[in-house]
């Protein structure tokens, strides 16, 4: 008997599949290794071709080859999701399953009394009727991005079950670390050869995601001189008021809180340290690549005129690059965006198009050669206890791929 896809999700939600930033293994988490060593058995016992899990990417591939009569055509297209979940508790996860939502508060723990507000979180009155599913209030939920995933795999084995649905070729890439920005650089795209793929890895129901941040991380380091204060005239250097100082030189208005829409920003992303010596990572956005090159410039510039007011250098600073605004390739080339319009219209759905202020392993995908742009899962209250989703977004996303899957046949 198929598992239906509310089983699904469940069962994959329970398993612990954090990505870890100060890893360097690949993946970078043993669970997400493990995860995607079970994905590739279920999609053998499914019947996908061509699978393969290469363990230099950490990218499990499969492929439903094309079953296009004589005469017809379609170009080849792949769907990705991300297998890992945020920096977020996600030990023993408990889905909890709310038949026939009645748009009233949720109780999440009856033990520790954790509810999920409708007047914190009105957009809970959008579901009334529906499955909705939540976590227990002690873990993320990881729809993000298992939603997406869940939300493919369904679309997938309706092909694979049903031989009469014609299609062309159609490739799934579920892939490790998007969370912590390292899975997509190692992807191999050769290994997915679709003309164009789409990222199911949006929030609420008819997001649709083609106009990105171009992203680049600062580390910065400052040294200090720390030295017993009753003896620190004219001697101590304080890591801690030189950090302050750089903070207070970037544009007081140019931040993520007073920022929207196509206005980029600086943020203050970490912080640590001792008058010795203070550690800290800025991030760096902007839609525009002119604009972003600019404010890597003005940051670099801020750095070296602080570093003139010491006696010598005390500010170390590397700016790297983290993804692109994958408009810059898609607008060469509109057709999966189009596309995906479409079949949005076809399934009811009126696309809500805004710049995303962020980014998505289709940024990097997209850059290696394959145009990805970004589609719903239909979760909400992403990376935390309060996050959710409900069946019903899912079946519209999956709704979403088969019909995308047929409008291309030509």
């Amino acid at each position: 008997m198929r598992e239906s896809m509310l089983d699904r999700f469940v069962r994959y939600a329970k398993i612990n599949t954090r990505s870890d930033l100060n890893s360097s293994a690949v993946p970078t988490t043993k669970s997400q290794l493990d995860f995607l060593q079970m994905l590739k058995q279920e999609l053998k016992e499914l019947g996908f071709s061509n699978i393969s899990l290469d363990l230099e990417d950490a990218y499990l591939v499969a492929c439903i080859p094309s079953n296009l009569p004589e005469g017809k055509t379609a170009p080849s297209i792949g769907f990705v999701a991300h297998v890992d979940t945020a920096d977020f508790n996600a030990e023993n996860i408990q889905p909890q399953v709310h038949l026939n939502y009645d748009g009233e508060d949720v109780l999440l723990n009856s033990e520790l009394g954790l509810m999920m507000r409708v007047e914190e979180f009105p957009n809970l009155k959008n579901y009334i009727g529906q499955t909705l599913i939540t976590t227990d209030g002690t873990t993320l939920l990881g729809a993000d991005d298992k939603a997406g995933l869940v939300s493919i795999l369904e679309a997938a084995i309706d092909l694979l079950v049903n031989p009469e649905i014609p299609h062309g070729d159609i490739w799934v890439a579920f892939g490790p670390d998007e969370e912590i920005g390292k899975g997509a650089h190692r992807f191999k795209s050769e290994r997915m050869p679709a003309q164009f793929a789409y990222t199911l890895d949006s929030g609420v129901v008819g997001k649709l995601e083609y106009e990105t941040f171009n992203a680049a991380r600062a580390v910065v380091k400052i040294n200090g001189t720390s030295v017993h204060p009753g003896q620190a005239k004219d001697v101590m250097v304080n890591a801690l008021a030189e950090a302050a100082k750089l903070f207070s030189k970037l544009p007081e208005q140019e931040v993520p809180e007073k920022t929207s829409g196509y206005e980029g920003f600086y943020m203050l992303a970490k912080q640590s340290g001792n008058i010795g010596m203070v550690e800290a990572e800025y991030i760096i956005r902007d839609h525009s690549m002119e604009k972003f090159q600019e404010r890597k410039k003005n940051f670099a510039k801020i750095v070296e005129e602080q570093n003139t007011m010491y006696d010598v250098p005390r500010i170390e600073c590397h700016i790297y690059d983290e993804y692109f605004n994958m408009y810059e390739v898609l607008k060469e080339d509109m057709t999966s965006v189009e596309v995906a319009k479409e079949a949005y219209h076809q399934c009811g759905i009126e696309p809500d198009i805004q710049p995303f202020r962020g980014g998505t392993d289709g940024c990097i995908i997209t850059f290696k050669g394959i145009p990805t742009p970004n589609l719903f899962t239909g979760a909400e209250n992403l990376h935390g206890q309060y996050e959710f989703v409900t069946l019903e977004s899912m079946e519209k996303a999956k709704e979403v791929v088969l019909t995308i899957i047929q409008n291309v046949i030509k």
